[in-house]
């Protein structure tokens, strides 16, 4: 598998563990859900910070390129579970964010 698709699925996979951990408080302070919720975040909090260890770069290389995924990860998040359709704007800072993400992971290196 290419370098940047492995990279960009695993991006993914992280911003997902992330939203999950995120999302699942949100749900339990905003929307009434048990506190049960609290355990599975920690879990999904967990993974996603072992996941961010998987790349083979520096910590705030990675974190810089993460955020371009993770912005395009929420955005489908905004239109998959929270049901509001992106807008072409979304889309357009969503494509900016991954190009960003591209640029700092496949800039040459000595």
């Amino acid at each position: 598998m290419p370098q940047l698709l492995h990279t960009t699925l695993l991006f993914a996979l992280t911003a997902v563990a992330e939203i999950i951990g995120c999302y699942l408080p949100w749900l339990w302070l905003k929307r009434g859900g048990s506190p049960w919720l609290l355990l599975p975040a920690a879990l999904a909090l967990g993974v996603f910070a072992w996941l961010l260890t998987l790349h083979p770069t520096a910590a705030g290389r990675t974190y810089a390129a993460y955020g371009g995924v993770y912005i395009v990860v929420a955005l489908l998040w905004l239109w998959q579970v929270d049901g509001i359709r992106p807008t072409q704007w979304d889309l357009l800072g969503g494509a900016v964010a991954l190009l960003g993400m591209a640029i700092i992971m496949l800039a040459p290196r000595s």
